[in-house]
């Protein structure tokens, strides 16, 4: 079957996490993957490599559900918005007790 962007929009709308089961080229498009993270912060995980670098998306995964800050890279979990996103003061350096 073959999808084209319209519906695979819809489909992350509905539920993010069908991201996974796209075929690997919507897992490129930043606007897929914005939709799947805003419906499921975990859809991060299915996100092709190059967008888990992303601001915008880290952002909208962190909104969705804190807990998806664990599966940003460091750059990310560094940075000032998204550590405000789940509570953490600036000083906060990651692995730290």
């Amino acid at each position: 079957m073959l999808i084209n962007k319209i519906k695979a929009l819809k489909i992350v709308k509905k539920n993010g996490l069908d991201l996974k089961k796209l075929p690997k080229h919507f897992r490129k498009d930043k606007e897929i993957v914005l939709n799947a993270v805003k419906n499921d912060g975990f859809a991060i995980a299915d996100a092709h490599r190059k967008l888990l670098d992303d601001k915008e998306i880290a952002i909208a995964a962190v909104k969705n559900n804190k807990h998806t800050f664990l599966l940003l890279n460091k750059k990310l979990t560094m940075d000032e918005d998204i550590m405000a996103l789940v509570g953490l003061d600036k000083s906060f350096k990651k692995g730290q007790k």
